[in-house]
């Protein structure tokens, strides 16, 4: 049975490796990054495998992923693959075809860089172009902030990695939690609801069971059976609208943006740590969202001027207060930025260590 074909599932990922990374599977000595982009991974056997990490957008075209193919033929036996933030890595075995790997791709328009002490490509969501819950866009607010922090994507600019998502709605399709710097759209105003519409369009007991806090509950209005929305209890998770197209919850005036700081996923020098509200809110600014350009621009330049080496941006606030971080961005700390839930984290089994109790 185990040797059974079948077309159920995908296909084993150790088909797709190249011959240096089976051969030297779970037997990896070290890496260094040789030059921005270029990552050089060394096997206990001596051999040695180069990464070459070019940046592309989330959404590329079948023109696009020919001509990756195509370089992959021609550097590297046709091995290449995605990283989680949308960078595509060419895996090199042969060391006298990374330069000529780095000038094509750079010929091609297709930056080289991401690798330690500066910004990788944004990780992010949909946005406009195709969910259904989002209160901003994706690929526009990245474009705008990549354009303006280009610097320190291909070189060493910063005193440590930094790593920034964007996700269009709090249901969080990127890693807004977990980043040094998070974009996250925001909605402000609970689900507007077409009673007209809502019997013939949505069933009424899916559409409340849809909401997880409860805030939608059955009602009459104007002769038809429609639902009523308890406000405070909303979050804005649009998974009403989901199941109820008669529940709209984009609002062009009040939809935006909010940054969050301080998230990251490395055990490195302290446990992984959660973002926390920095901005609370920014209007929609299509096509190049300035206000939210230069407040992220604005938070790096400081980091980057007052970090100590190896400094992620959480721990570099927890270091300096959190008073002090407000003072030298020159953020506005107002009511919104007070954490009810401030114990709450405290609970969270954030490490990957465990202790007997």
């Amino acid at each position: 049975m185990a040797d059974r074909k079948t077309d159920i599932g995908p296909p084993h990922y150790e088909k797709f490796l190249p011959p240096i990374i089976k051969a030297n599977y779970g037997k990896w000595k070290h890496h260094e990054i040789v030059k921005p982009g270029v990552l050089m991974h060394v096997g206990q056997s001596g051999d040695k495998l180069f990464s070459v990490r070019a940046a592309t957008p989330r959404l590329v075209s079948t023109v696009t992923i020919r001509l990756f193919a195509d370089i992959a033929e021609e550097f590297c036996d046709g091995h290449l693959r995605w990283t989680s933030r949308n960078n595509v890595e060419f895996l090199i075995s042969d060391s006298s075809k990374v330069d000529p790997c780095v000038a094509r791709l750079t010929k091609e328009g297709y930056p080289v860089g991401g690798t330690g002490p500066g910004i990788t490509n944004i990780v992010h969501t949909q946005g406009w172009v195709h969910c259904h819950s989002a209160a901003t866009d994706a690929s526009g607010v990245v474009k705008a902030v990549m354009d303006e922090l280009f610097p320190y994507f291909n070189d060493k600019k910063l005193p440590a990695k930094l790593r920034i998502a964007f996700a269009c709605c709090l249901n969080m399709c990127g890693a807004v939690h977990c980043s040094d710097i998070s974009i996250l759209g925001v909605h402000r105003k609970a689900p507007v609801v077409n009673h007209e519409q809502m019997n013939k369009m949505c069933e009424i007991p899916s559409t409340v069971a849809a909401c997880p806090t409860g805030a939608i509950r059955p009602a009459t209005v104007d002769g038809n059976q429609s639902v009523e929305v308890i406000e405070e209890q909303c979050m804005f998770c649009a998974n009403c609208y989901t199941v109820c197209p008669a529940m709209t919850l984009n609002d062009p005036i009040n939809d935006g943006l909010s940054i969050w700081v301080g998230g990251k996923v490395s055990q490195a020098r302290s446990e992984p740590m959660f973002s926390k509200l920095a901005i609370p809110f920014i209007p929609n600014e299509p096509p190049r969202w300035p206000t939210t350009v230069a407040a992220v621009k604005n938070i790096v330049e400081v980091y980057a001027a007052h970090a100590n080496n190896y400094e992620r941006m959480g721990e570099w606030i927890e270091r300096i207060g959190w008073p002090r971080f407000f003072d030298m961005t020159g953020i506005e700390f107002t009511k919104l930025h007070i954490d009810d839930f401030s114990h709450a984290g405290e609970t969270y089994q954030r490490s990957v260590h465990f202790k007997r109790v």
